[in-house]
């Protein structure tokens, strides 16, 4: 795989060479040159007309020859890529898990642009593909990328604003947002030398937070005391570069939260587990193939998928007498004790009988399939 990279890599700086020497621009010149000479001798033009033809044959060779090797290098990176990746990508593929469900799928496409900030591009997918995207929601995440984009040239005001006025709700959901933004711009404060205004600022908007946020704010307050070197200070991580990154991810989380969204488009988020399942899936596939066999539980993966923390959303419960992972035709139940079994195994431990009493498989507790509830997770 490091041999791919490298030869990407001259790839890629061939071509950024071309592009940075650009042929028509050579050719310009060489024109440009027989051009000036010709007016400043006219009784030369036959000489220069002569010399231009053989300066663009010489720069067309070249050039030529700098395409030839470019295109050398691009099919040699090409088989060796073909040959690294041998296994076919396409033989796991249902393709017919979209069936009478492109409308799904179309629908993901274009608010994906959207969520993007691609709103044109969004626009012109939907009216091709007959979707109608809401004006509220265009407008919502109008508003979402005018903040963040004022996030990074530092400046807060939008969004803080924007934090008062869902203080509420972002209370109700625990969120340390409009605190942080808050930290942010006593910090930003500090940088800038303005102490008193800092200190006015912190007493003006840090009281509703003191319950929650204590210890912060005494960091903050004592991290006055080393003002004129912070960055050298113990309070040094208050000014670290990626706590500017880390209030536009959490802003972003946030807004889209109150949208009842994901923080991710589900698009990016499907196809980035799908490229991190597919190596495995593959292989499955060709296991499959040789032994002349087929998965039959379609709703559940033949064998589990190592995700990044990221891609994990859902919690799972698998029975610890089955050892199946539990699904909705056949949820988690609780017993009066507090354990937890599949649905199946349940009803095998009181054979079929919900009035039936049965010991629990982890403890003396008798309970019955009747009192038993359905847990969800």
């Amino acid at each position: 795989m490091d041999t791919l990279i490298k030869d990407y890599d001259k790839i890629l700086k061939k071509h950024r060479t071309l592009e940075t020497n650009d042929p028509l621009d050579r050719l310009m010149a060489v024109v440009s040159e027989a051009k000036e000479r010709i007016r400043a001798d006219p009784s030369s033009t036959n000489t220069s007309l002569a010399a231009l033809g053989k300066s663009i044959k010489t720069v067309s060779h070249a050039i030529s020859d700098e395409h030839k090797e470019l295109q050398s290098a691009l099919t040699k990176y090409s088989k060796a890529v073909d040959k690294k990746f041998t296994a076919d990508a396409v033989a796991p593929i249902n393709p017919y898990a979209f069936d009478n469900r492109q409308h799904i799928l179309r629908k993901t496409i274009a608010l994906h642009y959207v969520r993007q900030g691609n709103f044109e591009v969004g626009d012109m997918f939907a009216k091709e593909a007959g979707l109608d995207i809401p004006d509220a929601i265009r407008h919502q995440f109008g508003e979402m990328f005018e903040i963040v984009a004022a996030l990074k040239e530092n400046n807060l005001e939008p969004a803080l604003q924007w934090a008062k006025q869902h203080s509420a709700e972002l209370e109700k959901r625990s969120s340390t947002l409009e605190f942080k933004l808050h930290r942010q711009r006593v910090l930003q404060f500090l940088e800038a030398k303005q102490t008193q205004e800092a200190i006015v600022y912190a007493r003006e908007n840090f009281s509703k937070f003191g319950d929650r946020h204590t210890r912060e704010i005494a960091r903050l307050m004592c991290s006055i005391l080393y003002m004129d070197h912070l960055k050298a200070s113990p309070y040094s991580d208050l000014t670290t570069a990626s706590s500017a990154d880390d209030i536009q991810h959490m802003f972003t989380r946030e807004f889209c939260r109150l949208l009842g969204l994901s923080s991710e488009s589900p698009l990016y988020v499907t196809l980035t587990v799908g490229t991190q399942a597919l190596p495995t899936i593959i292989k499955l596939a060709s296991i499959m193939k040789a032994k002349k066999t087929e998965w039959s539980q379609g709703s559940e993966m033949p064998v589990e998928i190592a995700l990044t923390d990221d891609t994990k959303f859902h919690s799972v419960f698998a029975c610890p007498v089955s050892k199946e992972q539990a699904s909705e035709e056949n949820p988690p139940m609780m017993m009066i004790c507090g354990h937890v079994v599949c649905q199946e195994s349940l009803q095998k431990l009181c054979r079929n009988n919900s009035s039936q009493r049965f010991k629990c498989p982890y403890c003396p507790t008798e309970s019955t399939a009747a009192l038993a509830k359905k847990v969800h997770f």
